[in-house]
């Protein structure tokens, strides 16, 4: 797989990239094989800078230029959310595959088109939701589908994090370019939520803060969702707690299981289940999870299952984050309508 990288990112740099080349059959994985060809930036100096420093050969300051290149087969969309959902009209009418970053798009509508497009093009596009690719997030979820835990009657998500000063930026001051912590990690918390439980929210209510980290989004969420089964959900997603950890936790009628650590771009992490029996740790793999996510990626390019995420799980996580902005926003309970795809 011959990537181009539109957006000259952290992410890119600390994780995908070497994902990339981690597959097997890459230039520095295996075989001579595929490797990211190129970086779209929108500065000439950064793009150049960033190229140099991962070894990439070619940077462009113009996605099109870099869509051109026969030789490439997929684009890695990393940029500021506002850029989502043309980069990846063209990169599909180009015939590229697409991984793009969540949320996708700014709106369901966007991200719906976004989808279409894909398929009426024959091309793979699929959402970075990274986290259920974690062992760690599979594990559990064989845990609440195997029935270990009995019927599903709550459960509770807690990812108030400190946003470190490399990446606060734009997602804490620019509200035109998709910041808050609602569409970074709320977004986030939702597919989550949708991975373990295997269902989907309804309805959602919610609160939203500003503590003055940046100005003009929120900063901190809170929020209670009601499941289509009649669970009920938790959730708290924030960028100013330096100490508070994040996990989660998933109660049934039988059982219960306590996650901390496991919302991390790391395998890391404690899962536990709880039942009459007593406690007992659970095991699981101590992979990479952005490694087996863009495996997973390019195996459904070649027609060999699905994505970790499609573009249908994005389109649904983003239609939840944007039902509590709204909830949030207006003080009312919000009915998530999801399109139909």
């Amino acid at each position: 797989m011959r990537w181009i990288v539109a957006g000259a990112s952290t992410i890119a740099a600390e994780y995908m990239i070497p994902a990339f080349r981690a597959q097997a059959g890459s230039q520095t994985g295996g075989e001579a094989g595929g490797d990211v060809r190129c970086v779209v930036s929108a500065s000439v100096e950064r793009g150049r800078d960033y190229a140099a420093r991962h070894g990439i050969p070619h940077a462009d300051t113009d996605l099109a230029t870099a869509l051109a290149d026969p030789e490439t087969d997929a684009v890695y969309i990393s940029t500021t959310n506002e850029k989502h959902r043309d980069q990846a009209l063209a990169a599909i009418a180009a015939g590229k595959h697409v991984l793009c970053e969540k949320p996708i798009a700014m709106t369901v509508a966007d991200a719906a088109g976004m989808v279409l497009a894909a398929r009426k093009a024959g091309v793979t596009f699929a959402t970075n939701h990274h986290l259920r690719c974690s062992a760690s997030h599979r594990a559990i979820r064989a845990l609440v589908a195997s029935g270990r835990i009995g019927r599903v009657l709550s459960m509770r998500i807690f990812h108030a994090v400190h946003l470190p000063p490399h990446l606060q930026g734009w997602r804490i001051d620019n509200p035109a370019a998709g910041g808050g912590v609602i569409p970074d990690i709320t977004v986030h918390d939702a597919d989550t939520v949708r991975f373990l439980l295997g269902e989907e929210p309804v309805s959602v209510v919610g609160a939203m803060s500003a503590s003055g980290m940046g100005q003009g989004v929120e900063d901190s969420a809170m929020s209670v969702w009601q499941m289509a089964s009649g669970a009920m959900v938790q959730s708290h997603e924030s960028f100013t707690h330096p100490f508070a950890g994040s996990g989660l936790e998933i109660h049934g009628s039988e059982g219960s299981i306590f996650a901390t650590g496991v919302m991390t771009q790391k395998p890391l992490g404690r899962v536990e289940l709880v039942t009459a029996r007593g406690r007992e740790d659970i095991p699981f793999a101590a992979t990479d999870l952005y490694t087996t996510g863009v495996a997973e990626f390019i195996a459904a390019t070649k027609g060999a299952g699905r994505p970790a995420a499609t573009g249908e799980d994005g389109v649904k996580s983003l239609a939840i984050a944007l039902a509590v902005r709204e909830a949030a926003a207006s003080g009312q309970r919000q009915t998530i309508h999801y399109p139909d795809l």
